[in-house]
């Protein structure tokens, strides 16, 4: 909110903004939206100078208008939708990862969370020739993991470095420096952040970084183990989209974990279908 000062604008000068703020006018929002014709006979200043001020101030810190069309227009050549890799989960996610929103993957510790990360960032910079910021907050980022990934990509060794190179991973370890990461590149990366979760007293499983944290995420998907998959050798999970600005609340997807860490391909499922 600007406060009224002398110098802020041509005409506004000291005695004015006394006047003005001995009737209550402080900021430019309060000049604005009043009635000049009451506040000049109220403060003696004259109704002529006052619109002039305000002319200038509203031509200074309002708003041009746009209308919907031209927003749309400047939406579809400012966002990029980066596929995961997985048509499975492209689907889920409409497309795949919009730039410009938070994408959160939340689940219980095992329930895939890192793995589907690592596979998206080794699609990202393989298939996609993007770089690649990962952030490790917990300490448990393995390089052997991710170069398995990216031999299961390519053989070729020129590649398989290359598509490292453009993998950057930065470890954090305390709110402030998370916060410094997000700070200085908030402006050019989109973010890709996972959550544990916990149990709510009907034992419903939620996000465990809180309520306030639950308004952050524009997509929210819920990782969980396949019930009846432990010990038959596979490693399935079941991808659950619980928020979303474009798709309805509930869809699943079935993904497969190889050995090697890679997301296999799966039949999209239906919430009834599990």
């Amino acid at each position: 909110m600007v406060i009224l000062r002398e110098g802020l604008c041509p005409g506004l000068t000291a005695d004015m903004v006394c006047a003005l703020k001995n009737n209550s006018i402080e900021t430019v929002v309060d000049l604005v939206s009043s009635d000049l014709e009451e506040i000049a006979r109220k403060s003696c200043v004259s109704y002529k100078m006052l619109v002039a001020v305000r002319r200038v101030l509203l031509a200074e810190y309002s708003a041009f208008p746009s209308n919907g069309a031209e927003l749309y227009e400047e939406l579809k050549s400012s966002t990029a939708i980066l596929s995961t890799g997985n048509r499975s989960l492209d689907t889920l996610l409409d497309s795949g990862l919009y730039t410009g929103e938070v994408t959160e993957f939340a689940g219980a510790a095992g329930s895939g969370k890192t793995q589907v990360c690592l596979s998206i960032a080794v699609n990202v910079s393989h298939s996609l020739k993007q770089n690649v910021l990962y952030i490790d907050s917990t300490g448990g980022f393995m390089a052997s993991r991710l170069f398995q990934l990216v031999q299961s990509k390519t053989q070729e060794e020129e590649e398989q470095v290359e598509v490292m190179q453009r993998i950057e991973v930065v470890r954090v370890f305390d709110v402030y420096k998370m916060l410094d990461v997000f700070q200085d590149l908030r402006c050019s990366f989109s973010q890709q952040v996972t959550n544990h979760v916990t149990r709510n007293g009907n034992s419903s499983l939620r996000p465990a970084l809180g309520r306030s944290w639950s308004f952050v995420p524009s997509t929210r998907i819920l990782l969980e183990q396949k019930e009846g998959c432990q010990g038959n050798g596979t490693n399935q999970r079941i991808a659950t989209l619980s928020k979303s600005p474009r798709q309805p609340a509930g869809l699943c997807v079935a993904l497969e974990i190889g050995s090697s860490g890679v997301l296999e391909e799966n039949p999209v499922l239906s919430k009834e279908g599990l």
